[in-house]
């Protein structure tokens, strides 16, 4: 089963229970991806896995963004539904890479770019999100990649 076709799946069945914050944000990202469908003209073929995940992993980050915001401007109720979409949204990702997992990718991209310090830090970047897709935070690994950067400095 495809992931979108799981995602349809999910929000029929949270519609039966009557979960309705849980149908509202499955039925946001199906028309995200409906959306995404529509723009990259593959309405007929569909998109694939890792297109349905990056379309998976902006929503995350809006939430995450979002939450953020709100409980700056001291909103904590909207920041709490936030935080309700993103548990609704996050298992949908593939499992997170943990900070050993990310330092020892980076460093073998740093070897392989023949990077010195942080001047490389976008060549880095890079490559190494490639290899991590949807499996890293972008956030972590330049935190991460720019610490290794300074040290080889």
């Amino acid at each position: 089963m495809s992931l979108k076709e799981k995602i349809t799946t999910d929000l029929k069945d949270a519609m039966r229970s009557g979960d309705t914050l849980r149908r509202d944000t499955l039925r946001l990202v199906d028309s995200a991806i409906k959306n995404t469908e529509i723009e990259k003209k593959k309405r007929e073929t569909g998109l694939d896995d890792a297109e349905v995940l990056e379309v998976i992993s902006r929503a995350v980050k809006q939430r995450q963004d979002s939450i953020r915001q709100f409980e700056e401007g001291g909103r904590p109720d909207l920041a709490e539904k936030e935080k309700l979409e993103l548990d609704i949204l996050v298992p949908y990702l593939p499992a997170q890479l943990s900070n050993e997992a990310i330092a020892a990718l980076v460093n073998e991209v740093i070897a392989q770019t023949g990077a010195t310090g942080v001047g490389d830090l976008g060549k880095v970047m890079g490559q190494a999100m490639g290899k991590m897709k949807g499996e890293a935070d972008g956030n972590v690994v330049r935190e991460i990649a720019k610490q290794l950067l300074e040290k080889s400095a």
